[in-house]
């Protein structure tokens, strides 16, 4: 896999089949190794160790119902009270972040109503905080700590 926008974390992995696969600490199993993927668990590791969120606090590809659609989150943190905190975004490093990026982000967030975003391919990374009084979402250089979001 490519060399990403973010610290060297020590990943585990296996091959099977002619497939690779990497080993997920936050859901406890091998998921195939896919682009987006590594982008995934490099991000989880990121605000595991970079920013200090509790990984017992983050859920990865959860269903959420929007509009009537089914749709799948990447990567969510949460507060201790359950509200969410930070709302994270995942694409393949060969997609680049578009508008369309934040469309779907910003549509998913209609419903988790989350504090700060964050939109990466693993080569760039986008940070954004909400400000739902003026219904807009401002960018910011980077997420807070999770010290720094607590309630």
């Amino acid at each position: 896999m490519d060399k990403l926008n973010f610290p060297d974390y020590g990943f585990q992995f296996k091959s099977n089949e002619n497939k690779s696969f990497v080993f997920d600490p936050i859901r406890k199993k091998w998921l195939t190794l896919t682009p987006e993927e590594w982008v995934r668990l490099h991000c989880v590791q990121f605000l595991i160790k970079e920013k200090n969120y509790p990984a017992s606090l983050i859920a990865l590809e959860k269903k959420i119902t929007i509009y009537n659609t089914v749709k799948r989150f990447d990567i969510v943190v949460y507060q201790p009270d359950h509200t969410v905190s930070v709302l994270v975004e995942c694409k393949a490093p060969s997609v680049a972040i578009t508008q369309s990026s934040f469309d779907q982000i910003a549509r998913y967030n209609l419903k988790l109503k989350s504090n700060y975003l964050m939109v990466t391919n693993g080569m760039f990374h986008y940070f954004c905080q909400m400000d739902y009084t003026n219904k807009k979402y401002l960018f910011i250089k980077s997420l807070p700590s999770y010290k720094a979001t607590k309630k």
